[in-house]
Order: structure tokens, then sequence, then C-alpha cells
């Protein structure tokens, strides 16, 4: 069902926003990128070309994209030009990545100097830039022989995960260092709850570092503890369903659901991590797909159901963003949405490359 519904998706995949260049599309590109590598299955690349360069100029320049706008969401995409580059050789998709690059330079930091999740959100870092920006930040250091990059966004990673610790094993969503917005506590800066997909966001991120820098610099950057400390929790945390939880501790909160994006950025970490060597917890990220693929992608033609369609801190000026779990109990539930496909694609990538050796493939 799988590769058939993989398939058809790209097929169909038009620009999330219909025009600017989004992290929602960028989800779709690593997801087909890491299907490629995981399976040689050259559709992927030819999905993954067809739709980026789409959205280039002659170039190489992202249409719609804005550095000055500084919204950390917008440099995911910057992966795929990455990877393109290296497949290809085309100067045009490193140009693209420079240019993305150029926003890094001069992205607003905190005083902690960390990112700002966006310009339009001054002094804020939400879990979900850490995935946005900096394996971005690491892959273009290393194709430019950047060390410094590497090294700036190792050591952001390592702040924003000391300021966001809730002390429970989990990390808040948000953290606001000025103190100023109404979600965030007076004392230490967090937002209230823990949203299960800001964690995904989150446990991606530092699974791809590991990835991207290996263990030994993962280590000396002080990062393996924390990051296998995550994972075993977030393993404590799955239900006998094979999901997790919207609200991702809260297993008597009245209206709670489990919600199938996160449970796709789970399963895919929980499996890479395996893969890398940081616990042994396969059996809990394939558990996690096969309770998707058993529930989740659903219908003919099928569909891939229970996304949370979105959710943030503060901003639009709704008051309702307050980072409590009623309020991500309140946001939409769709189908098919890319923050939940393409990381779909990344834990189906990571099962073929758990079966690679057996030739097994991705289920038809």
């Amino acid at each position: 069902m799988l590769t058939g519904y993989f398939d058809a998706y790209a097929r169909a995949y038009q620009p999330y926003k219909g025009g600017p260049w989004c992290y929602e599309d960028g989800c779709v590109y690593q997801g087909l990128r890491l299907l490629h590598e995981a399976t040689g299955d050259r559709r992927w690349f030819d999905h993954l070309r067809r739709l980026v360069d789409a959205r280039l100029d002659a170039d190489g320049h992202p249409v719609g994209y804005d550095p000055a706008e500084y919204n950390i969401d917008n440099v995911l995409p910057g992966r795929a030009l990455i990877a393109l580059h290296a497949a290809t050789g085309e100067p045009r998709y490193l140009a693209g990545a420079r240019l993305i690059g150029q926003q890094l330079a001069g992205h607003p930091r905190t005083a902690d100097g960390n990112f700002w999740h966006k310009r339009i959100y001054p002094d804020q870092v939400w879990l979900d830039g850490l995935y946005m920006g900096l394996p971005f930040a690491i892959e273009l250091g290393q194709a430019t022989g950047d060390g410094a990059l590497v090294d700036d966004a190792l050591r952001q990673i390592a702040r924003a995960l000391e300021l966001t610790d809730s002390g429970d094993g989990l990390y808040a969503h948000g953290y606001d260092a000025a103190r100023r917005q109404a979600w965030a506590d007076p004392i230490t800066g967090r937002s209230p709850a823990h949203w299960a997909r800001a964690l995904g966001w989150l446990v991606m991120a530092l699974v791809d570092i590991v990835e991207l820098i290996g263990k030994a610099r993962m280590e000396a950057a002080g990062l393996t503890g924390r990051t296998t400390a995550l994972l075993a929790e977030i393993v404590r945390l799955q239900r006998p369903s094979g999901l997790w939880l919207q609200v991702i501790d809260l297993t008597d909160l009245p209206g709670n659901y489990e919600e199938s994006s996160a449970t796709a950025m789970f399963a895919y970490a929980l499996q890479k991590a395996a893969r890398l060597g940081l616990g042994d917890h396969r059996e809990a990220g394939s558990a996690a797909l096969d309770a998707l693929l058993r529930s989740r992608v659903v219908g003919e033609p099928a569909r891939f159901e229970g996304i949370c369609l979105m959710a943030g801190l503060g901003g639009f000026g709704s008051s309702a963003r307050d980072g409590t779990p009623a309020y991500y109990l309140s946001e939409p539930v769709v189908a098919d949405d890319p923050k939940g496909v393409g990381p779909l694609m990344m834990a189906a990538a990571e099962a073929r490359r758990a079966t690679a050796s057996s030739g097994t493939t991705l289920p038809a």
C-alpha cells in the first residue's frame, strides 16, 4: 500500500501554500530523498527533482522565498537542495542552499545565541525550529567546508535543550527568552504542555544530527545523554495501540486523541536511532509504523488520516494559542497533510533500510 500511496501522493502534489517556499513542502522533499536513499528506486529521486525544480528560478533561487522574512520554517526545504547538488553536481542547487544560508547568517538570535523562531516571534525558541534550521545548517557547513556553521548549530541545539527541559523527561514546545508571551511561565519562560509533534520535530532533529556528525562528536557536544533519555521516554509513553497521544503525557485528559504525524515522526526516529546505535528501539518504531498502516492509512484510494493540521504559540492575534493542553486538542484534524505524509515516508525508508539485506521492499 505505501509504495502506491507515496507514488500517487508525489505525482499529485502541489506547493502547499500555492507559491511561497515553505517547510510543509520540505517535509515531502525530505521523505522522497530518504525513500530514494533507502530503496535505490529512481522514481523517488525523479519526484523530488521535479518538485524542487518547479520551485527554482534559472539561478537556483527558490521562488517565493524571502530571506529577510527570517522565518526558520523556510529553511527546511534547503536540505533537498544540498542533496540534489550532491547527486547531480549542478551548481544552481548549491546556489539556492547558499542563499538560505545567508538568512541564517543574519537571522535574529536570543541572548543565549539561539535563532528566533521567526522575526514575527521575537526572542522565542520552538522545538519545531530546531528541526527546521539546524540539520540544514550542519549539512550546508559540511557541503561548503564551513566548520563554524556546524559548531554553531551544535551549540544552539545543546542550549535549546537546556532552556526547554521541563525536568520530567520531556521538553516544552516553546521558550520565551523575554518572558513577554502570555503562554510563557514568568520564571522559566517555557510553555506549559507537551505537544507530541513538537517532540517529534525535536527527536527527528537529534537523530538526523547524529547521522550527520557521528556519535563521537555528538557525545563531545553533550547531546548523547539527552538524546538517549528522550528516546527512552518516548518509548515509555507509547500507547498499547502503537500510537502516541496529541498531548503526549496526559493519558486521562478528556478528548486527548492518538495523533498520526507525531507517531510517524517517532516511528522514523526510533528506527533510525536503533540503526545508529542509540538504543534498542527498533521494535517500538516498527510497531508504530505497523499501527499507522493498520489504522490510519485507509480507503481506496488510500488516505493518511488523523493528522493535526497545525499548532503554534501566540501570534495571529489569537489568545487561543496559549500552549495549554486544551488548546492542542482544539486544532483541526485532517488527512494527507505533508506534515504527516513526509515523516511517514521517512519512517518507511528506515523500515526499508532495516530489511534491505533480506530483499524486503515497501508494501505494494
